[in-house]
């Protein structure tokens, strides 16, 4: 009798779960291909586990209840490799993939439609009070081990490419990649949906070389023109000569 009344409370949390975190579990279809069912997404995926953690540990702490979110918040990150701070403020649909090695500051802030990946830190910088971590606008993309940190803001529809370290602002549309993170704006270029490429990101630098050693084979091109000048004046000049 006893299995069967846990079997009956299982099947209902379930299905709170799947009402209340509906679009987080519609956005994990939506960006992992691997994701094969509600059940599946539910039992297995680590992102989900520390976020369900989170809303109830945030609302503990907007509530001033003393000890127990942190302590939620470190069961949490036994569990699932990801540490979340109770006062992190994070928006809808919000998506983290494998999750492992994920921390998340307390004074972050981050909006809807966001997607990070494995060995993300959203972090502060010094020992300052109040607002210490970064502000993630909608729709961005933060590629795996990606820094962000200090008081800073990452705008909408931005991509941060793998292992880049942020740490001034970002403007709307744009990719940042390198150490430390440079931004490649992509002009005009709106993503629709949510845009999981972080592995095809411009490379800044990389546009600077080339354009250098454009320049440097348009010299050397020149230089050799000029060398050959004075030969074939010369040669010009002996012809006239003889004639």
């Amino acid at each position: 009798m006893i299995w069967m009344y846990l079997l009956l409370v299982f099947v209902v949390v379930l299905v709170l779960i799947r009402i209340i975190f509906r679009e987080e579990i519609s956005a994990t279809f939506d960006r992992d291909p691997a994701a094969r069912s509600s059940i599946e997404i539910m039992l297995t995926y680590s992102g989900l586990h520390a976020l369900i953690g989170h809303r109830m540990a945030h609302t503990l702490h907007n509530l001033k209840v003393p000890f127990l979110p942190r302590m939620i918040m470190s069961w949490v990150r036994w569990l699932t490799g990801i540490e979340i701070h109770p006062a992190a403020k994070i928006g809808r649909r919000f998506f983290v993939d494998h999750g492992m090695g994920v921390v998340i500051g307390e004074t972050t802030v981050i909006g809807n439609d966001v997607t990070l990946f494995q060995g993300v830190t959203l972090g502060g910088t010094g020992k300052e009070q109040g607002k210490r971590h970064p502000t993630l606008g909608n729709n961005i993309v933060v590629g795996a081990g990606s820094k962000v940190l200090g008081n800073i803001t990452i705008g909408d529809h931005s991509m941060i490419g793998a292992n880049a370290v942020v740490i001034r602002s970002v403007p709307k549309h744009s990719t940042v990649v390198g150490v430390p993170g440079r931004v490649a704006k992509i002009k005009d270029k709106h993503f629709k949906g949510i845009n999981l490429e972080h592995s095809l990101l411009p490379d800044p630098l990389v546009g600077r070389l080339e354009h250098l050693q454009h320049e440097i084979d348009m010299i050397e091109n020149q230089m050799t023109h000029f060398h050959d000048e004075p030969e074939h004046s010369h040669e010009e000049k002996t012809e006239g000569n003889k004639s």
